[in-house]
């Protein structure tokens, strides 16, 4: 009788290293060669320190979708659900800044979290007991989180109260023995991740689900709720993001979170996980991530190209990525 454990690859941190596995790393060194080589300031400190707290909030989501791509679904609704989180978390931090004071911080963080999960376990609910595409249904729900905070306000922008900016400032710029905060909680939201993916039986199931649905249901796993749960840890990593987002321009606005499903679609890709499922890469995201924000930094830095044109680049990179695999494979 064929098994969960005969059909799942080994785990990412037991499996043998091969070189395709180290292709992403071998690509952030050669992207940060190349910085160096365009533009000496590239590796000061200060560069250094805000290209990876930048990629902090695509790293962080993009940790997630790992989790749903692995499981042989895709989720393109992460930038618009991320926008309407942030709108909802500072509306309900401003209503509650003159009762709870700074206190309103923390309410709104666990809010946050909170509609983020609900958020997941809508899209996953719909695709997984509606039967529905997945690229259907996150298309469907990216539209309607759009929408909302659109509505919620009012086309123009939502703003934090000034009493709370101060307090909350420190969680994007302050630091923790000279890391920025945003790169710790990535550091500990990565690590979560690969633990779970890589050391549980959830996370086995998960890549099992992703190479072959079918044998993965006759094996008695349930495919139901191992794929709902990846839309929720989706949207769990969108709330945690959110937090980190919002003291870096304290306000939400209709683009904010605009084409990140892009760029975290390409991060989780060129780190080597497979869009079809049954492989994750989780260090290998990062790696993207962190390859992203680089070329974007580059691009503002060396005005060899315009950096209009930065989601046009991101567009050529999960082209080029995917034809990678195909060929690959």
């Amino acid at each position: 009788m064929t098994t969960v454990s005969d059909i799942a690859p080994p785990a990412g941190g037991l499996s043998r290293i091969r070189w395709m596995d180290m292709a992403p790393f071998i690509a952030l060194a050669l992207v940060i060669v190349l910085g160096a080589l365009l533009n000496p300031n590239f590796l000061s400190a200060t560069n250094i320190a805000n290209v990876v707290t930048r990629s902090a909030f695509i790293a962080i989501i993009a940790v997630g979708a790992t989790f749903v791509i692995s499981s042989g679904c895709l989720d393109l609704s992460v930038g618009s659900m991320m926008a309407f989180v942030t709108g909802l978390m500072i509306l309900t931090m401003n209503k509650l800044a003159p009762t709870l004071g700074s206190n309103a911080i923390f309410v709104g963080a666990g809010l946050g979290l909170i509609v983020g999960a609900l958020c997941g376990l809508v899209n996953g609910l719909i695709v997984t007991l509606g039967r529905i595409e997945p690229f259907i249904v996150t298309l469907g729900t990216m539209g309607i989180f759009r929408a909302l905070i659109t509505w919620m306000s009012n086309g123009g922008s939502i703003p934090m109260e000034r009493s709370l900016r101060e307090p909350y400032r420190p969680v994007y710029f302050g630091d923790l023995f000279g890391v920025p905060i945003p790169v710790v909680i990535t550091a500990l939201v990565v690590l979560a991740g690969a633990f779970i993916l890589y050391r549980t039986k959830y996370g086995r199931r998960c890549i099992a689900v992703g190479s072959n649905a079918e044998v993965a249901r006759f094996s008695g796993v349930s495919v139901t709720r191992i794929r709902t749960l990846t839309f929720v840890i989706q949207g769990l990593c969108v709330g945690i993001a959110a937090i980190c987002y919002i003291p870096r321009l304290g306000a939400a606005t209709p683009t904010t979170g605009q084409l990140w499903e892009l760029q975290v679609i390409t991060a989780v890709v060129i780190g080597g996980t497979a869009l079809r499922g049954g492989k994750a890469r989780i260090w290998g995201t990062i790696a993207g991530a962190l390859i992203l924000e680089i070329i974007a930094n580059l691009m503002v830095l060396s005005n060899m190209v315009s950096e209009y044109l930065v989601a046009a680049v991101q567009g050529v990179i999960i082209i080029l990525a995917m034809l990678a695999h195909r060929f690959i494979r």
